[in-house]
Protein backbone atom coordinates (compact mmCIF):
# COMPACT_ATOMS: atom_id res chain seq x y z
CA UNK A 1 0.00 0.00 0.00
CA UNK A 2 1.65 3.45 -0.75
CA UNK A 3 1.86 6.08 2.09
CA UNK A 4 -0.83 8.42 -0.17
CA UNK A 5 -3.30 5.57 0.19
CA UNK A 6 -2.99 5.38 4.14
CA UNK A 7 -2.68 9.13 4.05
CA UNK A 8 -6.44 9.10 2.26
CA UNK A 9 -7.50 6.20 4.67
CA UNK A 10 -6.94 7.93 7.81
CA UNK A 11 -7.45 11.11 7.26
CA UNK A 12 -4.04 11.92 7.96
CA UNK A 13 -2.45 15.40 8.15
CA UNK A 14 1.77 14.54 6.31
CA UNK A 15 4.12 16.55 8.35
CA UNK A 16 6.89 16.36 6.87
CA UNK A 17 7.99 13.57 3.87
CA UNK A 18 5.24 14.76 1.33
CA UNK A 19 7.93 14.18 -1.22
CA UNK A 20 7.53 10.19 -0.10
CA UNK A 21 4.16 9.22 0.08
CA UNK A 22 4.80 7.40 -3.62
CA UNK A 23 6.39 4.80 -1.18
CA UNK A 24 4.88 1.13 -0.42
CA UNK A 25 4.49 -0.36 2.79
CA UNK A 26 3.53 -4.02 3.17
CA UNK A 27 2.93 -4.78 6.47
CA UNK A 28 1.80 -2.14 9.96
CA UNK A 29 2.93 -2.34 13.28
CA UNK A 30 0.60 -0.01 16.42
CA UNK A 31 2.55 0.26 19.62
CA UNK A 32 3.30 2.86 22.14
CA UNK A 33 6.37 0.38 23.47
CA UNK A 34 9.39 0.59 21.66
CA UNK A 35 10.61 -2.11 22.92
CA UNK A 36 7.87 -4.48 21.41
CA UNK A 37 8.50 -2.49 18.26
CA UNK A 38 12.23 -3.51 18.18
CA UNK A 39 11.07 -7.28 19.51
CA UNK A 40 8.35 -8.09 16.74
CA UNK A 41 8.88 -5.83 13.26
CA UNK A 42 10.86 -7.61 10.79
CA UNK A 43 11.00 -5.83 7.61
CA UNK A 44 9.94 -1.77 6.81
CA UNK A 45 6.68 -1.19 7.57
CA UNK A 46 4.39 1.36 9.07
CA UNK A 47 4.55 2.33 12.91
CA UNK A 48 1.11 4.09 14.04
CA UNK A 49 2.15 5.09 17.78
CA UNK A 50 0.26 7.61 20.36
CA UNK A 51 3.86 8.33 22.41
CA UNK A 52 5.26 11.40 20.80
CA UNK A 53 9.17 11.63 21.75
CA UNK A 54 12.47 11.08 19.81
CA UNK A 55 12.99 7.91 21.05
CA UNK A 56 10.10 6.54 18.29
CA UNK A 57 11.73 8.31 15.37
CA UNK A 58 14.88 6.62 16.56
CA UNK A 59 13.11 3.15 16.50
CA UNK A 60 11.74 3.34 13.48
CA UNK A 61 14.87 4.25 12.00
CA UNK A 62 16.31 1.19 13.84
CA UNK A 63 13.85 -0.97 12.19
CA UNK A 64 14.16 0.78 8.44
CA UNK A 65 10.48 2.04 8.80
CA UNK A 66 9.14 4.18 6.64
CA UNK A 67 6.99 6.07 7.93
CA UNK A 68 5.53 7.08 11.51
CA UNK A 69 1.44 7.78 12.05
CA UNK A 70 0.77 9.29 15.61
CA UNK A 71 -2.67 8.80 16.64
CA UNK A 72 -5.06 10.54 18.39
CA UNK A 73 -4.43 14.02 16.62
CA UNK A 74 -1.08 14.28 18.31
CA UNK A 75 1.58 16.25 16.89
CA UNK A 76 5.38 15.98 17.54
CA UNK A 77 7.65 18.97 18.16
CA UNK A 78 10.14 20.93 15.66
CA UNK A 79 12.85 18.57 17.25
CA UNK A 80 11.05 15.11 16.31
CA UNK A 81 10.00 16.46 12.87
CA UNK A 82 13.90 17.38 12.46
CA UNK A 83 14.84 14.19 13.36
CA UNK A 84 12.34 12.37 11.24
CA UNK A 85 13.76 14.37 8.11
CA UNK A 86 17.41 13.67 9.22
CA UNK A 87 16.24 9.87 8.69
CA UNK A 88 14.01 10.23 5.58
CA UNK A 89 11.23 8.64 7.48
CA UNK A 90 7.86 10.40 6.09
CA UNK A 91 5.38 11.57 10.04
CA UNK A 92 1.67 11.94 9.62
CA UNK A 93 -0.62 12.92 12.58
CA UNK A 94 -4.60 11.47 11.89
CA UNK A 95 -7.70 12.17 14.49
CA UNK A 96 -8.36 8.75 15.00
CA UNK A 97 -7.30 6.30 17.83
CA UNK A 98 -5.01 3.76 17.36
CA UNK A 99 -7.51 0.95 17.18
CA UNK A 100 -9.42 2.51 14.47
CA UNK A 101 -6.67 3.35 12.67
CA UNK A 102 -5.17 -0.45 12.47
CA UNK A 103 -8.52 -1.53 11.57
CA UNK A 104 -8.97 1.08 8.97
CA UNK A 105 -5.74 -0.35 7.55
CA UNK A 106 -5.84 -3.69 7.85
CA UNK A 107 -9.64 -3.83 6.28
CA UNK A 108 -8.33 -2.28 3.70
CA UNK A 109 -5.18 -4.65 2.92
CA UNK A 110 -2.73 -3.40 5.07
CA UNK A 111 -1.43 -6.87 7.24
CA UNK A 112 0.77 -6.50 10.58
CA UNK A 113 4.21 -7.90 10.91
CA UNK A 114 4.41 -9.47 14.55
CA UNK A 115 6.65 -12.78 14.45
CA UNK A 116 6.91 -13.08 10.72
CA UNK A 117 3.04 -13.44 10.52
CA UNK A 118 0.86 -11.93 8.03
Amino acid sequence: MRLSDIKTILHAEVLCGAEHLDREVFSACGSDFMSDVLAFVKNQALLLTGLVNPQVVRTADMVEMKCIVFVRGKVPGPDILALAEERDIVVMTCPKRMYEACGLLYSNGLRGNCDGDN
